[in-house]
């Protein structure tokens, strides 16, 4: 029988929650209520392929949620990745659900909520990856919701007889379900936290800066990735590059006839020779007019005012993101081999000037050219946007910045992208985390970041100084978490900060420039004895995996 909640102090019978769809049966796990692969929205397959979402079909009875649900179709990692990166699949076309961890399963409860928007390059990743188990943030009295998306070219091609975008609007949706039905799971619909890493955040920013999002959350954590938005041509040319191998037009229709795993490996093969510090081409989420009226970054810092302005932020990266996109492979020698070459590479990346690398290889003097290159490509793309829409943030909605800086057991990779994960879920014991951190993970780490993001989502504040103009900055790393002033002041001064900002080309939905905004300079702690030249617009941003 399908009740609201299951009494809290009975843990003996599984928890049944209703929906507006239906009832759903979760499992009690560790005295925590589990609900995993709740339907948000309708298989995105047959008449729907390629088209916004839409609610899903009511269902009578009760549905077993004792499982994850299927993931959304994605090609598998290249067998470098796969060896630190899980990315489980578990087939079908229900892939639009969700996953939800609650300590009290039961409509008065009101806790907070946090909703985790899983990263991958927009390509791949999934709400089962092991890493992201919500279980530490219900022990902790914060209800956690995960989600699927549409990924590469299901979510985020560019057809002339498609909307775009379908994947953020998969979010959208998903946000959407939580306002409607999270009370009954025993959460709080006014006090939600999303939060997501790499593309995650890029979406995040999207989110944030879109008319159709407000009031859907309260927060949001950035982790790894700023507001961004592709280039539509270069997004365009993903799919004719895919439509040139298949010998089809490239037309939503056409797609949606071909076989999935052929278009997998299509899309995987066109995607090849793409990195987030090299460059190359593809997905991203577009400007369209509509859910993404304008460049997030732009709306962002529109007026100096800020964008969102009621939304509480916490942003930050890691200290060496590069390294997973360098190290396995052995990008990391070969960069350091090429030298000059390498570094003329990430000028061009970069579109700056010689000043720009001078100035990286003064403050690091005994740095080899890889490191010079993947610090430089990680300003540009990601650390610079970020300390922009820092500090853009209105007064009453402070923004708060950290950097993990703790170094993987693992040769090679160090404090690298997405390495902070396993502290955040304060899962860094389970075998999928530890392929990217290696044995012996700091348990004390985890519990200091993890409390931070708990500390944000219950009360809005980490526990730390809120950013100004000294810089403060979080550093979670060997030892005690502490606050450093300025510590990337010295690099991010050599970026003009009147060139608008890094990797972020202005366009409206048919690509036509728009007028880039002016913000005033902010002071920097450290300037550099010259002043570089002033870099043209980057061109276009790219989802980091």
């Amino acid at each position: 029988m399908a009740v609201d909640a299951v009494d809290s102090a009975s843990r003996t019978h599984d928890p049944v929650v209703t929906t507006p769809y239906g009832a759903v049966r979760g499992r009690y796990e560790d005295g925590i209520a589990v609900f995993r692969g709740i339907p948000y929205a309708a298989p995105p397959f047959g008449a729907r392929r390629f088209r916004p979402p839409v609610p899903p079909e009511p269902w009578d009875g009760v549905r077993d949620a004792g499982e994850f649900g299927p993931t959304p179709p994605k090609p598998p990692y290249s067998e470098a990745f796969a060896r630190l990166l899980a990315d489980p699949v578990v087939p079908g076309d229900d892939c639009l659900n969700l996953n939800v961890w609650t300590p009290e399963p039961g409509p008065g409860a009101r806790l907070p909520v946090m909703v985790w928007i899983h990263g991958g390059a927009l390509t791949r990743g999934s709400s089962a990856v092991p890493v992201y188990d919500g279980q530490a943030f219900a022990r902790d009295g914060v209800v956690l919701v995960s989600i699927n998306y549409r990924l590469g070219v299901e979510g985020y091609g560019l057809f002339p007889d498609a909307p775009p975008n379908a994947g953020l609007r998969d979010q959208l949706a998903a946000l959407e379900w939580v306002r409607e039905s999270i009370a009954r799971f025993g959460g709080d619909p006014d006090r939600v936290t999303v939060f997501g890493e790499s593309a995650g955040a890029i979406s995040i920013g999207a989110l944030l800066a879109s008319p159709r999002a407000q009031g859907l959350f309260r927060r949001a954590v950035l982790q790894s990735g700023p507001p961004e938005a592709s280039e539509r041509d270069k997004v365009r040319r993903m799919v004719r590059r895919m439509a040139t191998r298949l010998k089809v037009p490239a037309t939503a229709r056409a797609f949606a006839a071909v076989d999935r795993a052929l278009l997998l490996r299509t899309q995987a093969d066109v995607a090849r020779l793409g990195s987030p510090v090299l460059g190359g081409p593809a997905f991203g989420i577009v400007v369209d007019g509509d859910l993404v009226p304008r460049h997030p970054m732009e709306a962002l810092l529109a007026a100096g005012a800020g964008g969102a302005p009621d939304v509480e932020l916490l942003l930050g990266w890691t200290s060496e993101e590069y390294r997973l996109w360098l190290a396995p492979g052995g990008l990391l020698e070969r960069v350091d081999r090429l030298g000059p070459v390498a570094l003329a590479g990430a000028m061009a990346r970069c579109r700056c000037g010689h000043e720009v690398p001078r100035g990286y290889r003064a403050i690091h003097p005994g740095a080899g050219t890889a490191d010079l290159v993947g610090q430089m490509v990680t300003d540009h793309l990601l650390r610079v946007p970020l300390h922009r829409l820092a500090d853009a943030r209105p007064p009453r909605t402070p923004a708060y910045v950290y950097e993990f800086a703790w170094p993987s057991h693992v040769p090679g990779l160090g404090a690298c992208h997405a390495l902070e994960l396993g502290f955040v879920f304060d899962t860094v014991e389970v075998p999928q985390a530890a392929q990217l951190a290696g044995p012996g993970a700091p348990q004390e780490l985890a519990d200091a970041m993890h409390s931070a993001w708990v500390r944000f989502a219950v009360e809005g504040d980490p526990g730390w100084q809120a950013w100004d103009a000294s810089h403060p900055v979080r550093i979670f790393g060997a030892g005690a978490p502490h606050t450093v002033l300025g510590p990337r002041d010295r690099e991010l001064a050599l970026w003009d900060a009147e060139s608008g900002w890094p990797g972020a080309p202005l366009s409206s939905p048919e690509s036509t420039p728009s007028p880039r905004p002016r913000r005033p300079r902010r002071v920097m702690a450290v300037r550099p004895s010259s002043r570089p030249p002033r870099p043209p617009r980057a061109g276009g941003g790219r989802s980091l995996p």
